[in-house]
């Protein structure tokens, strides 16, 4: 599957911004879904997963109860609303898919979108 990520820009603190990640060449919904993040000198980061079936989310805890990871199957696409965001959320995001069960399993994400910069401004 390819993704292509869009939907980042400055926003203030507090704001939301809701990231997309158009699939194309497969079925978005046979995969485990997730969005990673990455500042400058750093490890990207798991932020967000979706099981292929949809039924099991996670989140780390920094971004629990302000973002939500969701998938559109008739779109063939993936989102990540974000909301109430923080100074510390300036990253550039990922999207990424993995063809395994094992959604949290970082290791087993081959697909990426290209990065969606989002910078929180205070």
């Amino acid at each position: 599957v390819q993704l292509q990520a869009s939907g980042g820009g400055l926003v203030q603190v507090g704001g939301s911004l809701r990231l997309s990640c158009q699939a194309s060449q497969d079925d978005i919904s046979q995969y485990s879904t997730a969005w990673f993040r990455q500042t400058p000198g750093k490890e990207r980061e798991l932020i967000a997963a979706m099981s292929y079936t949809g039924g099991h989310t996670y989140y780390v805890k920094s971004v629990k109860d302000r973002f939500t990871i969701s998938r559109d199957s008739a779109k063939n696409a993936m989102y990540l609303q974000m909301n109430n965001l923080k100074p510390e959320d300036t990253a550039a995001y990922y999207c990424a898919a993995s063809f395994h069960s094992d959604y949290l399993n970082v290791y087993q994400y081959k697909s990426w979108g290209q990065g969606t910069q989002v910078t929180v401004s205070s």
